[in-house]
This record gives C-alpha cells, sequence and structure tokens, in this order.
C-alpha cells in the first residue's frame, strides 16, 4: 500500500515558476512508475510527465521543454519543477503510483491546485 500526499500547488504569474512535490509512504516506491497527471475544469485528466524506476522520463508535447519531473527514491519523493508557466497551466495537479507486478498497482494523491495568472 503506498500513500501519496502532494504539495507546493499555489498561484503562479505567467512565466513564473512553481515546484511541486509528492511524498510517499509505504514499501516499494523506488519500482514505480511515477506520474503527474493535471485536470482543469471541465477537462479530461492528462498526463503530464512521468518517470520510470529506470529514471527514463517523458512530456506531454504542452509542457516539453517547461516542466522536469524527477525522483528522490531515498526520500521516497517525486518532483514537478514547473518554469515558464501560462494560463493553460491551471488545474489540480495529481500525483500517481503505478506498477504492474503480480498484480497492477495504481495509487493517487489528493490534488493540489496550480492557479497561473496571466
Amino acid at each position: 500500500q503506498v500513500q501519496l500526499v502532494e504539495s507546493g500547488g499555489g498561484l503562479a504569474q505567467h512565466g513564473g515558476s512553481l515546484r511541486l512535490s509528492c511524498a510517499a509512504s509505504g514499501s516499494g516506491f523506488s519500482i514505480y512508475v511515477l506520474g503527474w497527471y493535471r485536470e482543469a475544469p471541465g477537462k479530461q485528466r492528462e498526463l503530464v510527465a512521468s518517470i520510470a524506476s529506470s529514471n527514463k522520463t517523458s512530456y506531454a508535447d504542452s509542457v516539453n521543454g517547461r516542466f522536469t519531473i524527477s525522483r528522490d527514491n531515498a526520500k521516497k519523493t517525486v518532483y514537478l519543477q514547473m518554469n515558464s508557466l501560462k494560463p493553460e497551466d491551471t488545474a489540480v495537479y495529481y500525483c500517481n503510483a503505478y506498477v504492474n507486478f503480480d498484480k497492477k498497482y495504481d495509487y493517487w494523491g489528493q490534488g493540489t491546485q496550480v492557479t497561473v495568472s496571466s
């Protein structure tokens, strides 16, 4: 069982930066694929960035070059550094941990609000 708690959301100006953190409790953190998703009002939840246990990263086209995902297995924490923020980045951001081992394990945080003013 893994529990995820996000922090670091808030209000930023257009062109500004925020850093999200997601702290995990439980075992096996290092084997999980970790992801950041976001859900804007009236839109479906979308994958923003992911990082595998190998540290291979993947980004949505809309954030590539502006956002950076990283993980610290010793601290059981995944980060999302968000630079050059745009108003369209406004959303609730969710942390996810996923692994398909003997069965699928899929955990979500409670979300943190990011609001970018124009």
